[in-house]
């Protein structure tokens, strides 16, 4: 259908040709795309505490961290969480210790400031665990008002509804480290001292550093009281098989550091197990800790003024989504940036049997990380992105390539989840109540099977024509159907939020080849249709994650924009009704793209724990606009 005259389609043209370009620009030598991964700064100020606590701050330029850390606050005195948000307690709070272990004076105007806005909304008292956390081991919080969790955890069996296993990847590798810190309670000497007593709104002898209640949830309280045993058995000396477990916890921490130093492909989890060695008294020139410390330093950005660190690198991901961008813009599948960058994924490829065959013995291994390296965690998600883009591509062994495929669709197959969906990295990992122990205050205990993961599943096996058994199918879409909201949309774990989510679940579902929902379909490109902007773009805040009413609502961003416009090209069926929500779209698109083939968009997009963690993936605004152009192009312009 043309629907478009000859100067818009043109214009459409130079947009795709001049986003191309700029990406294939930047493109690294060795054949992968890599961008930032932006989050917040409490990133940044854990690394300086760390550094600070081994005593190797001397080494490292963090002088540029208290630029960068200052350049962050907002006028109202706090730092943000997400962009726009108004600013947050915790976060607020540890970028105020960062500026206080790198020598800032408490009398400093942009500490006031951020004095004045932390004890506004009740200070160190009402932050996060983490960020008491943090406090405790430098002396700034009581142990006192920390969860304990006792060592012995790590002599529960597999089969057994508590052990490590039953927590996601991300939360296991960053608790299994701190057995030992919560264990040892350590408060170690900083160079300055700080106290922070500043930031008690009531007043540090007034504070009580007891663990917070529910009203309503009475499983929770009962949780919170049990977590009063462990401290009793705590200061009595009885604790079972402690200095057992804490071997255990250190040996499991050694075996899983990747031979780069990287534990889990996250900062958290490396941060985590560093204060554990400290703990345990490892030497600063241990080749464990200076391998760990290399890593973490991979992680941090230089710029000639300022020094941040990224929560994770997303290389793989990255490289896979350019890939498929490209591709879908018309750029020819033996063109020498794909085929060079088919050749690096491949190479990526983890043959190893990770974590996630404790809860999944027969699966094969055959995934693709986040990250550089990460053998231990590879995740469905990559993994079914990595086959599309490979799957698009044309290499010079095909048969290595599609063996590689083979091998990854055969573990995706045995990832399944018992409620017929597919979660990141675990097998039925849902073991919902352990987000309401004391210690889970950012619900981020488990890995359960989400609607994006699902689809993004579906869309792999009828976008790469693989063969997929009609029960697993059957059990697939019967997971969308029960996840589908009322109005229409799907919820969106690891993007913001139901714009995300949608769109993925319509690209799954479109390319089947088969009856794909067609009423669920249509139900979801009507919400999208119905959430556009004036502008004609589209937009959703992070805050729709704690309130509902706010689906699909926020400023228009380019990232978002194309999601939605990918939804509603995925419905045929109701093209010609869409039709005139898909060109304002597109002209949003092209008439917010700068000269050079870039997109701004200073929103997070991305999520890491719904609620509590975002992130901006800095390549989302190049390559998802690229990809619904491309597809605008194909589908229109005939």
């Amino acid at each position: 259908m043309q629907v478009q005259d000859d100067v818009r389609m043109a214009r459409v043209d130079a947009a795709i040709a001049a986003s191309q370009q700029h990406l294939l620009s930047i493109q690294d030598p060795a054949g992968y795309w890599w961008a930032e991964l932006e989050s917040n700064v409490t990133m940044t100020a854990e690394v300086v505490l760390l550094h600070k606590i081994w005593g190797t701050d001397s080494t490292r330029p963090l002088a540029k961290a208290e630029t960068y850390l200052r350049s962050q606050q907002r006028d109202h005195g706090g730092w943000e969480l997400f962009y726009g948000d108004g600013g947050d307690l915790s976060t607020s709070v540890e970028a105020y210790m960062g500026l206080r272990l790198l020598g800032v004076p408490q009398t400093d105007p942009d500490l006031t400031r951020a004095r004045r806005f932390i004890c506004e909304r009740g200070g160190i008292s009402r932050t996060r665990i983490f960020t008491k956390l943090h406090l405790a081991l430098i002396g700034c919080y009581d142990w006192r008002g920390i969860p304990s969790i006792p060592p012995w955890v790590m002599f529960l069996p597999n089969w057994s509804p508590v052990n490590i296993y039953e927590l996601s990847s991300w939360a296991r590798g960053s608790t299994v480290p701190l057995l030992i810190v919560f264990d040892r309670k350590p408060v170690f000497a900083t160079n300055p001292a700080i106290a922070l007593d500043e930031l008690y709104s009531e007043g540090r002898a007034n504070a009580r550093f007891a663990l917070p209640r529910s009203d309503t949830d009475w499983f929770a309280n009962l949780l919170t009281d049990l977590d009063a045993g462990f401290k009793l058995a705590e200061q009595l000396g009885v604790v079972p098989l402690r200095e057992e477990s804490l071997r255990l916890a250190e040996r499991w921490v050694i075996e899983r550091q990747e031979p780069t130093g990287d534990w889990g492909g996250i900062i958290p989890a490396m941060l985590n197990s560093l204060l554990a060695l400290r703990c345990l008294d490892y030497d600063a020139h241990d080749p464990v800790i200076e391998r760990g410390m290399a890593a973490v330093d991979r992680f941090a950005i230089e710029t000639t003024d300022t020094y941040r660190v990224q929560p994770c690198v997303s290389p793989v991901w990255d490289t896979a989504l350019v890939v498929r961008a490209l591709r879908d813009s018309g750029l020819a599948a033996d063109h020498p940036a794909l085929t060079q960058a088919g050749e690096w994924l491949l190479s990526k490829q983890i043959l190893d049997y990770g974590d996630w065959s404790v809860k999944n013995p027969q699966g094969p291994p055959g995934g693709w990380a986040f990250e550089f390296e990460n053998r231990f965690y590879p995740d469905v998600d990559d993994t079914a992105v990595v086959v599309m883009a490979l799957d698009a591509v044309l290499l010079a062994d095909e048969q290595t390539k599609q063996r590689a495929i083979e091998r990854s669709v055969r573990w995706i197959a045995s990832m399944q989840c018992r409620e017929g969906g597919w979660a990141a990295f675990d097998i039925d990992n849902n073991a919902e109540w352990l987000n309401r122990i004391p210690y889970a205050d950012l619900k981020a205990m488990i890995d359960p099977n989400t609607a994006d993961v699902t689809a993004r599943v579906l869309e792999m096996y009828g976008r790469c024509r693989l063969p997929l058994d009609s029960q697993s199918r059957e059990r697939a879409l019967t997971y969308l159907d029960r996840e589908q909201e009322q109005e229409g949309c799907w919820f969106g774990r690891w993007g913001v939020n139901y714009l995300y989510g949608t769109s993925g679940v319509l690209a799954g579902l479109s390319v089947l080849g088969l009856d794909y929902r067609p009423e669920a379909a249509r139900r979801a490109a009507v919400w999208l249709a119905g959430h556009q902007n004036t502008d004609g773009g589209w937009g959703e805040t992070c805050r729709s994650y704690s309130d509902p009413s706010l689906k699909g609502q926020g400023p228009s961003t380019a990232s978002q924009t194309a999601w939605a416009l990918i939804g509603l090209m995925a419905t045929p069926g109701l093209r010609d009704h869409l039709v005139g929500a898909i060109v304002r779209g597109v002209a949003y698109l092209v008439h917010t793209q700068r000269p050079d083939g870039t997109w701004d968009e200073p929103e997070f997009t991305g999520t890491g724990f719904p609620g509590h963690f975002y992130l901006k993936y800095h390549l989302y605004q190049q390559h998802f606009p690229l990809t619904a152009l491309g597809r605008y192009r194909t589908e229109f312009s005939a």
